[in-house]
């Protein structure tokens, strides 16, 4: 039994004895019957209405459980929908007051969550705010006044972490372009003049916005300044170089030059104006020192014609080299000359580089090529004759490799020129081919003449005698080498005395006359022995002729 029931049991016997009490009590006092009616029908209606007005406030508190249950169950399922979590299944056989406990507590944690998402959200736009108003972006889409999910928070989350890395990225950026616009800003000796450049240059870092489309006129005012620079730099070292040639023709004193240093070497607005007015006042001078002008221009048109290898109609073609009236009109027309030539020059620097490599090495070849001819190497210890012959071989075959390739280059060239590249006024491969032949035929005429030569001492021998050569003994140093005397018999001994012949040394040998005195040649042999020596030279100069 519940205590509740043994208490209501005791109320009930506390009552009875109540009135089994008031009812000894009215027949003590002998209270009549009617009267003792009337008083337990008092006694009744007070104990009805009390437990009436009990029962009643019990009911309310009924009803106040009802009602509570039925409006934390709406507010809970408001929160589910709103959170966007599954509904939880209600305990059942409990009472209404743990019913009503366990909704409100449900409600309670309900309200808590949806209080920090929406905390959460609160802090996450202000952040995204702040940063559309620095980054100039358009704000995240989520509403704010309905409850974010999670993952929403998460999702937006992400994207204030990666809005800020854009910040800092786009912070460092600004940064940098702003250095760079303060730099190109003091070289160019340029003042900020639109508002933009003001707010770039003048105004706080963090009051700048960071916005795409203001990147984007920071990059494009970086490139319009560093076009500017670059501008600035050809126009100076434009005018330098021409100072430089004008320096050089008007002969002008190094203290001058050393004077205006400073702006042969910076680029700025300055520096430029001081070039530009340096360049006015040596053309007004070169005005009046035109013939010298003019002659130190014809050096660089002849040093060009050179570099270019223009032939000798080619030069002359330009008929104002050789002319004596000095004008206005003809330094200008030298100026456009050397300037025609040297865009020329620029514009086959290739191939007349490997012209001149070309010319180089052929001069080196046909010094080594009379090297080797010449009888006196053979003397030399120092080890030069080995590394001349190796060069000689090298070029010998580094030669023709380097005609082809420049054969392969010009004929491109001529393909897309439509023209043909010369040199001397003439194509190079016929100019090398000439080269070519020019050599051998030198080399036929030494042949030539050393066999010219031989033939004459081979008639000096016939005639005169033998020229008997004979080594000697290297000797060591130091050492003292006796000379000796080559033996004679007897006979040839006395009949060389007789005879006043004499032995004497030629190149290191000894020269011997015949032991027995000889008679003369007959004329008809020293006849014949002529016009053996004459057929052979027309011999020879036939098969030179033949082969050139």
């Amino acid at each position: 039994m519940r205590k509740s029931e043994v208490l209501a049991s005791e109320a009930v016997t506390c009552l009875n004895k109540a009135l089994c009490h008031l009812k000894d009590i009215w027949e003590e006092i002998g209270i009549p019957e009617d009267q003792r009616l009337q008083r337990t029908n008092v006694v009744k209606n007070h104990i009805k209405s009390l437990l009436e007005m009990m029962i009643k406030e019990e009911e309310s508190l009924k009803t106040r459980l009802i009602s509570s249950i039925q409006s934390c169950r709406t507010e809970k399922e408001q929160l589910f929908l709103e959170l966007q979590l599954p509904v939880f299944e209600e305990e059942t056989g409990i009472t209404m007051l743990q019913q009503e406990k366990n909704i409100r507590t449900q409600v309670g944690a309900l309200l808590k969550e949806k209080a920090q998402r929406m905390q959460q959200l609160k802090d996450l736009l202000e952040q995204d705010q702040d940063l559309c108003d620095i980054l100039c972006s358009a704000p995240y889409g989520i509403q704010p006044d309905s409850v974010p999910t999670p993952e929403q928070l998460q999702s937006f989350s992400q994207h204030i972490a990666n809005q800020n890395a854009e910040k800092a990225r786009r912070y460092a950026e600004f940064m940098d372009l702003k250095r760079r616009i303060i730099v190109y800003m003091g070289e160019l000796d340029h003042v900020p003049e639109t508002s933009f450049e003001k707010d770039v240059v003048c105004e706080d870092e963090d009051s700048f916005c960071l916005s795409g489309d203001n990147i984007m006129s920071l990059k494009l005012l970086v490139s319009q300044l560093e076009e500017q620079k670059a501008e600035n730099e050809a126009r100076c070292e434009a005018h330098r170089q021409q100072i430089q040639r004008l320096w050089g023709r008007l002969d002008v004193p190094r203290e001058e030059r050393e004077a205006f240093g400073e702006h042969m070497v910076a680029s700025r607005r300055r520096n430029l104006e001081a070039l530009r007015a340096e360049v006015q006042r040596l053309e007004e001078l070169k005005l009046l020192n035109i013939r010298n002008v003019t002659d130190a221009i014809r050096a660089e048109i002849a040093a060009f014609w050179e570099k270019c290898f223009l032939s000798t109609d080619q030069r002359e073609a330009f008929a104002p080299y050789f002319s004596e009236v000095f004008t206005e009109e003809l330094l200008s027309l030298h100026e456009a000359e050397l300037q025609r030539l040297k865009q020329h020059h620029e514009d086959h620097r290739e191939l007349f580089e490997g012209v001149h490599q070309w010319e180089d090495s052929w001069r080196l070849f046909l010094q080594l090529e009379k090297k080797a001819n010449d009888p006196t190497r053979f003397t030399n210890r120092g080890g030069n004759l080995l590394k001349e012959e190796k060069q000689r071989s090298e070029l010998h075959k580094s030669l023709p490799k380097l005609e082809k390739k420049l054969k392969a280059q010009m004929d491109a060239w001529e393909s897309e020129q439509g023209r043909e590249f010369l040199v001397k006024g003439e194509k190079f491969l016929v100019y090398v081919e000439e080269q070519w032949e020019l050599h051998r035929v030198d080399k036929e005429k030494e042949k030539l003449e050393r066999h010219l030569k031989k033939s004459k001492q081979t008639e000096e021998d016939m005639l005169y005698g033998t020229a008997v050569r004979t080594p000697t003994k290297r000797r060591l140093l130091g050492t003292p080498t006796p000379t000796k005397s080559r033996k004679f018999n007897a006979t040839s001994s006395i009949s060389s005395a007789a005879s006043n012949s004499t032995s004497r040394s030629v190149y290191g040998g000894t020269l011997c006359r015949s032991p027995a005195p000889r008679p003369p040649l007959s004329a008809n042999k020293r006849d014949l022995s002529k016009a053996s020596n004459a057929k052979i030279q027309h011999d020879i100069l036939n098969s030179t002729t033949s082969n050139l």
